[in-house]
């Protein structure tokens, strides 16, 4: 009868991504020496679109990648790759690359939104768009 095998799910694997590479060489070692499959899930990029440290040692040491099959959607419908950080409702693309609790801030002022890659690029929010959708500075078109 063949051994059964062991299987880890880190909770919220996000938190060791965005700081600790050796945590995830931690990881690899029981894989390894207890001969336990892990499963880790979470985003690999920060709202700078780069990899956290951790989500690169991930990537570098596993012995497979699978993309989910539930994909984020961006507001325009394409699928989302990338993570947005709002401050006061526009987008950031400079900051620390980790804000996480209490940041002498209102709760409302800071955000995140998935994005596919053309509107990150853009720094097109859904509010944005439709603030510009909705700008009274539009002037009308007449068919003449």
């Amino acid at each position: 009868m063949p051994k059964q095998k062991d299987l880890g799910a880190p909770d919220r694997t996000q938190p060791i991504c965005a700081r600790a590479p050796e945590q995830i060489d931690q990881l690899a070692r029981i894989v390894d020496d207890l001969d336990m499959d892990v499963f880790a899930f979470g985003i690999t990029t920060d709202f700078r679109t780069k990899l956290f440290p951790g989500s690169q040692r991930l990537i570098e040491l596993a012995d497979r990648l699978e993309q989910l099959q539930v994909e984020a959607l961006c507001w325009c419908g394409a699928r989302a790759t990338h993570n947005a950080r709002t401050v006061g409702g526009e987008m950031v693309v400079e900051g620390a690359q980790v804000v996480v609790g209490d940041v002498n801030r209102p709760a409302e002022e800071i955000g995140y939104e998935v994005l596919c890659r053309r509107h990150h690029r853009h720094r097109m929010t859904s509010a944005a768009a439709h603030a510009g959708a909705l700008s009274p500075d539009v002037l009308p078109v007449n068919h003449a």
